[in-house]
């Protein structure tokens, strides 16, 4: 009982704390955005959002000069579903050839998982793309959550993740996840820029992307721990 009790202290840790606190804040939040999304009518917060990024009086002009509107195409290309295949299927690749099979199907069924999960929440919710403003980019998808936001947080914040743990000194692992984040936050902003998602689109997909990779990281960790465990009892069994 006592090490069964040492055992779980050990593990729930404040990294575990923090995974599941953002846990429990993206289904919450997307519990609440979800809700917004079945409304009739578009919310204001949406609404307001959408029209800043517009010439006041124009929601057919973006703000800015015609080479954001570049940098905000090539920005949400790093969430387009080419993309993030290349990258997962490039880390996969490297995984194999350093004899790393379980990481490499471990990265293919977080990042294939989140994919299949914003498919279903999609059809599940069934919301047209905005027509507030004119759309700077083309899809035929429908709108809520955010595919780009929710995937590109699964596979940057789960590639960061495992990452930072090979990485040597706190600094280098602070800079990759933040990285990530960064790169995660950037592709849903460029989506409502092009005007192609409503706010509450990115959000939610931000809340179900980032409970989805914490989920996936949590589960990392408690394979992680077990083999660590198995691998002891085989060398005292073999003493």
């Amino acid at each position: 009982m006592k090490t069964a009790l040492r055992t779980l202290a050990n593990w729930i840790e404040f990294p575990v704390l923090l995974a599941g606190l953002i846990i429990a804040g993206g289904l919450w939040g997307f519990e609440e955005l979800m809700e917004v999304a079945r409304d009739t009518t578009p919310h204001a917060f949406d609404t307001e959002i959408l029209l800043a990024f517009r010439q006041a009086g124009h929601p057919d002009v973006p703000l800015g000069p015609l080479w954001l509107q570049g940098a905000m195409r090539d920005i949400t290309s790093l969430g387009s579903s080419t993309v993030l295949v290349l990258i997962v299927a490039a880390v996969i690749v490297y995984l194999l050839l350093i004899r790393k099979a379980g990481t490499a199907l471990f990265i293919l069924v977080a990042v294939a998982g989140g994919q299949a999960l914003s498919s279903l929440l999609k059809a599940g919710v069934d919301r047209p793309r905005p027509d507030l403003v004119s759309h700077l980019a083309t899809e035929t998808s429908l709108s809520f959550p955010s595919g780009h936001a929710m995937v590109s947080a699964v596979t940057y914040l789960t590639l960061g993740s495992l990452a930072a743990r090979f990485l040597p000194g706190r600094t280098t692992k602070i800079f990759v996840l933040c990285l990530a984040v960064l790169t995660t936050l950037l592709v849903g902003v460029s989506r409502v820029y092009l005007g192609v998602h409503w706010p509450s689109d990115v959000l939610a997909g931000w809340c179900a992307g980032f409970a989805w990779a914490m989920l996936c990281w949590l589960a990392a960790r408690l394979l992680q721990r077990r083999h660590s465990v198995a691998d002891s009892d085989s060398e005292l069994e073999k003493n």
